[in-house]
C-alpha cells in the first residue's frame, strides 16, 4: 500500500517544483545580491563610523582600501580617488577615525564595505597620538640626529623663504631683514593649510635646491594656529624635504609655544618668522661698529709695535762701538797688504827669470825637431798598420766575407748551413746566396809554397791576406 511522505522529506526532493500561487520564486545569485545591496544602501545610505585604521593601502588607481576596527569587530572601507585627495592628513595605520560615508555591498566578495566621503581624526588626543607616533617613526631613521644639522651661513647673500605671499609673515620677515641687514630674498609663495598644503611646502623646499641663483639659507615660515592649522608641517612628505635639503633651514612655524616635525628636521628653529630674519643675518649697523673698532685696535697694535720696536733700536744702538774702531784692524791690514804687494811682485818675477834661466839650454830647436819627427813616423806606421788590419783591404785582393741577413760575420761551413741565405761582400758589392745540403764540405787544400826572397809565397792566382799592394 502506498504511504504519503512526511513533511520534512517532502522538502528534500530530487526535483524542484513550483506550485501556482507559489510567493517565493527562486532568485538568481545576482537578483539576490543587487537585493540586498538596495536594501543596504537604502537603510544605511549616511553612517558616521568612529574606529582605528588598519591595513591602510593606497592603489596605483588613486583608491584606498582598509579597515576600520574597535575592541569586538571590524568592518572594511573604501576611499575612491577624489575623495582620497581631499584629506586634510595622511591617514596611517593606527589612527582614529572618524568616516562618514555610505554602507554598501561588494557582489563579487559578499561582503559589504562602507564608502568613505569624509574622514576626520578622532578628536584632538587621536591628533597627538598619530603626531607622536610619526614623531617616533622619523626619529628611529635618523632625520632629527643632531649630527645631520648643518651650521648657518653668517651673512648670505640670497635667502629663499618659503611661506603664503599674501599673510603678514613674509612682511614681518621682509621688514626685519630690511632693518638689520638687507639682503636679496626669494619668496616661493605656497598655502600654508588646507587641501595639498603639504606636498606644495616640500615641493617648494626642494625647487630652491634646484634654482639658479641657490639661496645660501631657507626659512619655511607661518604664522600661528590649531594644531589643525598647522598639520601640514606634520606631515612625513615636509618633514623629510627639510631634512634632506641641501640648503641649511630654519623653520618658523607659528609662536614659542607651538612645536611641529619640521622643528625636529630643520638645522636650526626660530619662535616666530621674526626670530628667524633675526637669526638669519647679523645687524649691518654692529657689523660696521665692530670693523671701526677692529681697525682702531689694529692700528693702536702696528704704533705700539712699532715705537717698541724703536726703543730696542735705540738700546742696541747704544751698545754697539763706533765704526772707526769697529773697521780699524781691517784698515790696518788692508795697508799692511799694500806695502807688501809691490815687494812681493818683485821678489816672484826674479824667481821666474831664474827658473826660465835653468830650463833655456834644453829648449833647443833642434831637439824639438827630433822628437816631432819621432812621433810623425810612429804615426805613419801606426796608420799603415791600421790600413792592413781594416776588414775590406783583403777583398780588393779577390776575398770575400761572408754573412748572414742580419750582417754578422760567418767563419764556420756549419754556420753558413744553419743560415742557408748568406750575403757575399765583395770589393765592387754585395751578392746574395743560398747555401745548399746536397753538395756536401769542400775540402780545404793549401796552395803549395814557394820560396821568395826569403819568405813564403803561393801559388799564382792566390794572393798573400796579409800583403800590401804597395
Amino acid at each position: 500500500m502506498f504511504m504519503p511522505l512526511p513533511d520534512d522529506l517532502e522538502a528534500n526532493r530530487l526535483l524542484a517544483e513550483q506550485a501556482s500561487g507559489d510567493n517565493a520564486p527562486a532568485q538568481s545569485v545576482s537578483e539576490l545580491s543587487g537585493a540586498l545591496k538596495r536594501t543596504i544602501e537604502s537603510a544605511f545610505g549616511f553612517v558616521r563610523v568612529r574606529g582605528e585604521i588598519s591595513g591602510w593601502k593606497r592603489h596605483a588607481s588613486g583608491h584606498c582600501y582598509f579597515t576600520l576596527k574597535d575592541e569586538a569587530a571590524c568592518i572594511d572601507a573604501v576611499i575612491w580617488k577624489g575623495q582620497a585627495a581631499s584629506l586634510a592628513f595622511r591617514p596611517e595605520d593606527g589612527a582614529e577615525v572618524i568616516a562618514t560615508g555610505k554602507l554598501t555591498t561588494y557582489a563579487g566578495r559578499s561582503k559589504y564595505q562602507i564608502v568613505v566621503n569624509r574622514m576626520e581624526l578622532a578628536g584632538e588626543g587621536a591628533l597627538m597620538a598619530l603626531l607622536d607616533r610619526r614623531r617616533r617613526a622619523l626619529a628611529a631613521e635618523g632625520l632629527f640626529d643632531e649630527s645631520r644639522k648643518r651650521r648657518l651661513p653668517f651673512l648670505p647673500r640670497i635667502i629663499g623663504v618659503v611661506t603664503s605671499p599674501t599673510g603678514a609673515v613674509i612682511r614681518d620677515i621682509l621688514h626685519r631683514l630690511e632693518d638689520r641687514c638687507p639682503t636679496h630674498v626669494i619668496v616661493w609663495p605656497v598655502p600654508v593649510q588646507g587641501e595639498g598644503s603639504a606636498g606644495k611646502v616640500a615641493a617648494a623646499i626642494r625647487g630652491f635646491a634646484n634654482i639658479e641663483p641657490r639661496p645660501d639659507l631657507l626659512i619655511v615660515a607661518r604664522g600661528g594656529g590649531s594644531i589643525e592649522d598647522l598639520w601640514a608641517f606634520n606631515e612625513e612628505e615636509v618633514v623629510r624635504a627639510a631634512a634632506e635639503s641641501p640648503i641649511p633651514l630654519i623653520s618658523a612655524v607659528g609662536h614659542e609655544t607651538d612645536t611641529t616635525l619640521i622643528d625636529f628636521a630643520s638645522d636650526r628653529r626660530a619662535p616666530t618668522p621674526t626670530a628667524a630674519a633675526e637669526i638669519a643675518v647679523p645687524v649691518r649697523a654692529e657689523l660696521a661698529a665692530m670693523l671701526g673698532e677692529l681697525g682702531h685696535r689694529m692700528s693702536a697694535c702696528v704704533t705700539r709695535t712699532s715705537a717698541r720696536s724703536a726703543e730696542r733700536l735705540e738700546l742696541v744702538a747704544e751698545r754697539w762701538p763706533e765704526a772707526a774702531n769697529l773697521f780699524a784692524p781691517f784698515a790696518q791690514r788692508i795697508d799692511d797688504s799694500a806695502e807688501r804687494l809691490p815687494r812681493a811682485l818683485v821678489q816672484r818675477t826674479a824667481h821666474a827669470r831664474a827658473d826660465l834661466a835653468e830650463v833655456a839650454p834644453r829648449l833647443q830647436s833642434r831637439l824639438l825637431s827630433e822628437r816631432v819627427h819621432r812621433a810623425q813616423e810612429k804615426l805613419a806606421a801606426l796608420w799603415r798598420l791600421a790600413d792592413l788590419a781594416h776588414p775590406e783591404r783583403p777583398l780588393q785582393r779577390g776575398f770575400v766575407r761572408v754573412t748572414d741577413r742580419a750582417g754578422k760575420t760567418i767563419i764556420h761551413a756549419a754556420d753558413a748551413r744553419a743560415a742557408a741565405q748568406i750575403d757575399l761582400h765583395f770589393a765592387d758589392g754585395r751578392v746574395a746566396a743560398h747555401v745548399g745540403d746536397g753538395a756536401g764540405p769542400i775540402p780545404f787544400r793549401p796552395a803549395k809554397r814557394l820560396e821568395r826572397k826569403g819568405r813564403d809565397t803561393y801559388l799564382p792566382g792566390q794572393a798573400d791576406l796579409f800583403d800590401s799592394e804597395d
